[in-house]
């Protein structure tokens, strides 16, 4: 008998290997070595470039894959019994739709399966189909069928959700009408990770990003502590003589000055952004100065810029 409190992570993964056959009798290792805890009621984005490892981390938290070595808990529980105790749901990029069913039909034929199951039509209507519900799952757009796949996790009322790509294929719109209802989710206490290539909702939406890259965690931060990670600055401001801008071009530090109008704007080694900081002010009488730091995109591709390849060992 497994207890869980409110103090057991919702996720705890330690030293989680995963290694896939690779070229002759060498191996790919996917995963390498992950530590990582989820609070609960925590919103984690996980952020990579392709092959980083992150659907394969997410498969081994719902135990749809086995680690090669090293340990996963959900919710205090290995993995499956997590899941068979519809503690977890998921909505994945692919696989599990009947294309003959209507989508009502389908969120029935679930709800059917799972004990004390949320009211099918609360679901739909959270998940935004309501307006599709008699259309048959073979023609329903991508995101759509994203749509559908929300709604049938919703159903147990778990209390960890996991989205790879949740929003893929879908409009603005329905994107928009996505996160509304994930934000309501996750003010009641309800634990979400996701992975996305969208930085924009990972920045708008998570209170946490962790980076992966070669199998790795390279950065576990909020938004603003990975955007600091980043290697450079943006400082700007407004020049009386835009002439100046030759001067700030040969300042340590300084990757490229663009000047329109009266304003300059430099990027900046994240060392020397307060010495052309005060260079502006002080010496060029700058007004408006303003310093900002990295997008949440650019932080990401420095920091992943060197770990992309994937590692190849011997068996």
């Amino acid at each position: 008998m497994h207890t869980i409190t409110t103090t057991t992570p919702a996720i705890d993964l330690r030293n989680l290997t995963k290694r896939f056959p690779g070229r002759g009798s060498r191996q790919v290792v996917a995963v390498a070595g992950l530590d990582l805890t989820v609070a609960r009621g925590e919103i984690v984005a996980l952020l990579g470039p392709n092959g980083a490892g992150k659907t394969t981390t997410l498969d081994m938290i719902l135990g749809l894959t086995p680690p090669s070595s090293g340990e996963v808990r959900t919710l205090g529980l290995p993995p499956r019994a997590a899941v068979a105790a519809g503690r977890v749901s998921a909505v994945l990029q692919t696989g599990g739709l009947l294309g003959d069913l209507t989508v009502r039909e389908t969120v029935r034929m679930i709800a059917s399966l799972i004990p004390d199951a949320a009211p099918v039509d609360e679901v739909i209507g959270r998940a935004g189909i309501a307006a599709i519900a008699g259309r048959r799952v073979a023609k329903c757009s991508g995101g759509e069928k994203q749509r559908l796949r929300f709604a049938l996790a919703l159903l147990a009322d778990p209390d960890l959700l996991i989205l790879d790509e949740p929003t893929a294929g879908m409009d603005v719109t329905a994107r928009q009408q996505f996160w509304e209802t994930m934000r309501a989710d996750a003010d009641a206490g309800r634990t979400v990770v996701f992975a996305t290539h969208y930085l924009q909702e990972a920045e708008a939406f998570a209170e946490r990003i962790v980076v992966m890259a070669g199998g790795r965690i390279v950065a576990d931060g909020t938004v603003a502590e990975v955007r600091g990670l980043a290697t450079t600055r943006t400082v700007s401001a407004d020049l009386e003589d835009p002439r100046a801008g030759d001067r700030l071009r040969a300042m340590p530090g300084v990757t490229r000055v663009a000047v329109t109008g009266r304003r300059v704007e430099i990027a900046v080694e994240a060392a020397h952004s307060d010495r052309v900081a005060r260079a502006l002010l002080t010496d060029l009488a700058a007004t408006d100065l303003e310093i900002a730091t990295a997008s949440l995109e650019a932080a990401f591709v420095a920091i992943t810029d060197d770990h992309t390849d994937p590692i190849e060992v011997a068996p």
